[in-house]
């Protein structure tokens, strides 16, 4: 049992030493990685303890058993999302940045073993035409509704934005799938 198991075992059982460990560990890179985002600090301390908090019910759940990522990766992407519910309630126009320059963030926040596995979809990613990568953008990385990118991109009718993402996604899985393959 790695590190990583052993905390997650940890916080499953509510150990308070580990969560205490996790949120101190965690805070300043999360801080900092916040502050590119219209909100005050107070509001930003909020938005890390409730990430905090998920993350601890999340691992009671068992949410976390089977992690991919690295616990500061699950954290900060809670904490992000967190973050853009809170803009949206605002009603705070969010400036979302280019999903070409997504990468930047994950490389600053991700583990080494996941590295391989980003720049692979990044490369696929890339390598679709500008609407799969817009509707794709807008439905994960925003998280937009479908009615919403039913507006946004002018599309008939919802079931045309939900055709045209599950295509886009078979696309991208396709893509990813050759390039492997390539390698």
């Amino acid at each position: 049992m790695n590190k990583s198991d052993k905390r997650i075992a940890l916080l499953k059982q509510g150990d308070e030493a580990v969560i205490r460990d996790v949120y101190q560990e965690f805070r300043p890179g999360f801080l900092l990685f916040a502050k590119r985002y219209d909100l005050d600090g107070d509001t930003i301390l909020d938005v890390y303890q409730d990430a905090i908090m998920a993350l601890c019910e999340n691992a009671k759940k068992g949410n976390l058993d089977s992690l991919s990522s690295s616990l500061k990766t699950y954290l900060f992407s809670i904490g992000k999302y967190m973050i853009y519910d809170r803009l949206r309630k605002e009603k705070k126009q969010v400036i979302f940045e280019n999903i070409e320059n997504f990468h930047f963030e994950w490389e600053e926040y991700s583990d080494e073993s996941n590295n391989e596995e980003i720049k692979q979809l990044q490369a696929s990613f890339s390598k679709m035409g500008s609407k799969c990568r817009e509707i794709l953008r807008l439905f994960y990385y925003e998280e937009r509704t479908l009615d919403e990118i039913t507006e946004l991109m002018e599309y008939e009718n919802k079931d045309v934005a939900k055709s045209q993402k599950s295509r886009c996604i078979k696309s991208l899985k396709e893509l990813i799938k050759t390039g492997r393959n390539g390698q």
